[in-house]
């Protein structure tokens, strides 16, 4: 069993500080590097799939959270109101209500939708300091979210792509989901007062999830606010679930923030807000991804892809000569130099790094390589370029195999 916390402070991965406060981490350098990887692989993914990015300020007046039902149905977990002049502003707890401003901003026509909208974006969530720990559950939190504005006929298909595209970065990521989870409202909680739109949204997820094929159980209690929506849930190494990946199918915003297209028919009608989140809170699934590969990241994700490793000083050069190859080919590689101890040690240390490069005399002389996998493989020598290509395309193919058969 795996621990993220252990392993991200023994990986230099991430930390805290009292002095920053509790459920505030902070990220390392490879750590970051992580992070802005992570990010940029799901980046990459949504525009792939049609989605146009935007960024959205952390901060609202008070009035747009009480428009969109958070601060009656969700203020216990926000911030307090911070005033400015004669104005209360809180730090966001969703991205939500930002992008239904955005889509209100201007005119739209029936043939622009379904208008894709994402973005990577800070959130904040007032959480108790009994519930923090590490990764999991912290106060600021990076969400990768988007929202789809569609017309009701388009809703599923939209829905069903969303979770074929969480479906993707999992095997991407070498994620395996434990099930996937309807969830409903449950008696007692907070959530809107509209039986007709939540009977509506519930039956095109269930036809979501019907379509595709995957099975599920509907879960009471565990709804947003405003709407059912399928969990996408993932177990750790204890066998305990969390939810990673989320969507929903929204009719209450819309309705709240009177956003509408223009129709074919000239008239104007509201449109459907799917939300969608391939990966959820980044620190969440960089939390997962710890515990599941025990660190050793796939390739693609690695702080370090490469350990290039001189069996002595006379390789230096050659070895220096490798970690700039590997630079200018987008790969990261760090030099493991007979000053950090043995080579064995070298080895040992470098056990989570997907490739080690062994360079002796011999392969100095020849411009070869003697790689080691991280999975204990010894590779027969071969020439560099052949090595870096191969090892290029697997990282850009975003592969969770260290070496083609």
């Amino acid at each position: 069993m795996h621990d993220h916390r252990k392993l991200g402070r023994e990986l230099d991965l991430f930390d805290t500080d009292p002095l920053m406060g509790a459920g505030l981490p902070y990220w390392l350098p490879d750590g970051a590097v992580v992070r802005h990887t992570l990010e940029e692989y799901v980046r990459e993914a949504e525009r792939r799939a049609g989605y146009r990015h935007v960024y959205s300020p952390v901060l609202g007046k008070r009035e747009l959270y009480e428009i969109s039902g958070h601060w009656s149905h969700y203020s216990e977990d926000m911030f307090p109101p911070m005033r400015l002049g004669g104005e209360q502003v809180v730090l966001r707890p969703s991205l939500c209500p930002h992008h239904a401003l955005i889509y209100r901003s201007r005119a739209h026509s029936y043939r622009e939708l379904p208008l894709r909208m994402a973005e990577l974006g800070g959130m904040y969530r007032a959480e108790l300091s009994g519930v923090l720990g590490g990764l999991t559950r912290v106060r600021a939190i990076q969400l990768n979210d988007a929202h789809i504005f569609c017309t009701p006929d388009q809703a599923v298909d939209e829905a069903r792509a969303a979770l074929e595209l969480i479906r993707q970065a999992y095997r991407a990521l070498g994620i395996e989901d434990a099930r996937y989870r309807l969830s409903l409202p449950g008696a007692g909680g907070k959530y809107v007062a509209d039986p007709a739109l939540w009977q509506r949204a519930t039956a095109l997820l269930a036809e979501v999830l019907d379509g595709s094929g995957v099975p599920y159980e509907a879960v009471e209690g565990e709804a947003a606010f405003y709407g059912p929506k399928i969990d996408v849930q993932v177990a750790d190494s204890a066998g305990r679930e969390s939810t990673l990946s989320t969507v929903q199918i929204d009719f209450h915003q819309p309705a709240r923030f009177d956003l509408h297209y223009i129709g074919p028919d000239g008239a104007r009608h509201r449109p459907v807000m799917v939300h969608r989140s391939v990966i959820g809170s980044v620190e969440r699934a960089v939390a997962h991804l710890i515990e599941r590969h025990g660190g050793a990241l796939p390739a693609w994700l690695a702080p370090t892809q490469i350990a290039v490793l001189p069996v002595s000083e006379a390789e230096l050069p050659q070895a220096a000569d490798l970690v700039r190859r590997c630079v200018e080919r987008g790969l990261r590689a760090e030099l493991a130099g007979p000053e950090q101890g043995s080579l064995g040690a070298r080895i040992r240390s470098a056990r989570l790094v997907p490739y080690q490069v062994v360079i002796g005399a011999k392969e100095a002389a020849a411009d070869l390589l003697a790689p080691r996998l991280r999975s204990g493989q010894r590779l027969d020598a071969l020439p560099a370029n052949r090595f870096l290509t191969r090892v290029e395309a697997l990282v850009g193919a975003h592969s969770t195999d260290l070496w083609d058969a």
